[in-house]
């Protein structure tokens, strides 16, 4: 997998993903991820890469020519079109299931919006996807770059530790993940729950399904409409309405 990110702050970018796990997946030629300083294709002497909108308004819009420009220097080096994704609050809500469609590319452009957005004729040019991590405006698609290109870079073979982990992770099969515990077996009054103790794997995993189950009822019902469920699943479930 191979990032690319266009951007005004490439050191914000490097700063964030270089380090920790997707750190690690660079290091080991995992994963590959180079920011583009969107400036670097300015077209006036002064590096500005705004102007003022048409038709007024307040703030400014970047303009479309550096951003083609950044996004051709990367383009025009790969053997096919890449998919393009505009981080904006205005795009589809990005899931587990986004991540792991995304997972499957080969190589994929993050293109960092700021101040009032972007020229809309450059995003009708090279955008696939606008993709949004929640109903709310950030400064800038920095943050929702690196929070999406971390949730695509666990998804990928040999980046975690334990091959196990990203299977077994919230929202697998669409349910949140069951409460989890370590040493020391009683904390302040609180005990870890018996049947972890009692070495039963088949009885471990019958109660943390039923505790996904709960979890998600609970916290996320709105998950349960596309989850894969189990007859067992569905038995416990109806048992749960009937308390």
């Amino acid at each position: 997998m191979n990032f690319h990110v266009l951007t005004l702050f490439p050191d914000m970018i490097r700063d964030g993903f270089q380090t920790s796990i997707t750190g690690r997946a660079m290091a080991k030629g995992l994963l590959s991820m180079e920011a583009i300083n969107i400036r670097d294709f300015s077209v006036n002497k002064h590096n500005r890469v705004d102007d003022y909108p048409y038709g007024g308004g307040a703030g400014m819009v970047m303009q479309a020519e550096p951003v083609y420009l950044a996004y051709e220097s990367v383009a025009s080096r790969l053997e096919k079109k890449p998919r393009v994704l505009y981080m904006s609050p205005q795009g589809k809500v990005f899931n587990q299931r986004m991540a792991e469609e995304l997972a499957r590319e080969e190589e994929l452009i993050f293109l960092c919006g700021h101040y009032e957005g972007i020229d809309e004729r450059v995003l009708e040019e090279i955008v696939d996807d606008e993709v949004s991590i929640g109903d709310y405006v950030l400064t800038g698609g920095e943050l929702p770059a690196l929070v999406i290109m971390d949730a695509i870079s666990r998804l990928l073979d040999g980046v975690l530790h334990n091959e196990e982990s990203a299977e077994f992770d919230s929202f697998h099969d669409n349910l949140l993940e069951y409460p989890q515990y370590s040493r020391p077996e009683e904390w302040r009054g609180k005990k870890v729950p018996p049947i972890l103790l009692s070495g039963h794997h088949v009885n471990v995993e019958k109660w943390r399904r039923e505790q996904s189950l709960i979890r998600t009822k609970e916290r996320r019902p709105d998950l349960l409409e596309h989850a894969q469920l189990t007859k067992n699943d569905k038995k416990f479930l109806a048992k749960l309405e009937e308390l």
